[in-house]
């Protein structure tokens, strides 16, 4: 069986980076921009996606790619392809997983779509999982099937700067945030299972970067231990707009949690950032198969 893999940008797995896999395809995610649309990497890169953003305060949002761009990769990639394994970002952030699962019944068992839960640096070591087990000869059922199974076997915990996004998006009150802008509140959010809930509140960025590792660090002790004692675990940090500080956040996190692999420090999805805004970290822990 010869199985393609289909992601979307929101996995953080650039088109260049696609070259380097033969049985790789990745839907560049769209965005409208001041009523002009937008393609993810394709005619809108990080930086002019944070220009727009902070310098011209334009009128930013998402939308799920258009179900003809899906369906024609797919099509092309079949004409090669005797199975096409689509991992989309999570459920519970888009639509777009739903709207695959339907059209992917036309396609006669021969796409599998994986509800798995993640988005960003999670989301992208689902696709280097099925890479992997398409190259030891599973089909594309088998690896849908591992990598739901295997959806809740990650976090992510993510420092927000500002919280001008959040109100924007209507996560918080325009009076919560005067209030939390007053006193310099840096709330944590966390991503468990696909949605973005509040996890902690704290008065600053110090503060909520230990609030991360300790939950980091109960994660790898509690809920995850036996994986983490089988070396199954890995962390990767994320960001926006903040490289610098990521890696200054990735030293503390060696000096914190020795002895565990940072497979990756890479920008968070732009999807998220849409909703959180600039000078956000990110730490995830997450198995690799």
């Amino acid at each position: 069986m010869k199985v393609a893999i289909v992601t979307d940008s929101n996995s953080g797995i650039s088109q260049k980076e696609v070259e380097k896999y033969q049985n790789l395809k990745v839907l560049p995610m769209p965005f409208t921009i001041d009523g002009e649309e937008f393609f993810e990497d394709i005619n809108l890169s990080q930086q002019e996606f944070y220009k727009k953003l902070l310098d011209e305060e334009a009128e930013i949002s998402t939308s799920q790619p258009a179900i003809g761009m899906i369906t024609n990769m797919w099509e092309k990639l079949l004409d090669e392809y005797d199975e096409i394994v689509h991992i989309p970002m999570s459920s519970g952030l888009s639509m777009s997983c739903e709207t695959a699962t339907n059209f992917a019944k036309e396609y006669n068992g021969r796409v599998f779509v994986v509800n798995n839960r993640r988005i960003s640096v999670t989301q992208k070591q689902s696709v280097y999982d099925a890479l992997k087990l398409a190259s030891e000869g599973r089909s594309g059922s088998d690896i849908a099937s591992i990598l739901t199974k295997t959806s809740m076997d990650a976090s992510i915990y993510i420092m927000v700067s500002t919280l001008k996004y959040l109100k924007k998006g209507g996560r918080v009150t325009p009076a919560a945030a005067a209030i939390g802008t007053l006193l310099k509140i840096k709330p944590v959010l966390q991503i468990q299972g696909g949605k973005l809930d509040q996890y902690a509140k704290v008065m600053n960025e110090k503060i909520a970067r230990m609030k991360m590792i300790e939950a980091v660090k109960n994660d790898l002790n509690g809920r995850f231990s036996y994986l983490y004692h089988n070396g199954e675990m890995k962390l990767a940090v994320a960001y926006t707009n903040c490289e610098d500080k990521a890696n200054s956040f990735v030293e503390e996190i060696k000096t914190q949690i020795p002895n565990i692999e940072i497979v990756a420090v890479d920008p968070l999805s732009l999807s998220v950032s849409c909703h959180i805004g600039s000078g956000s970290l990110a730490i995830a822990c997450v198995r690799v198969l």
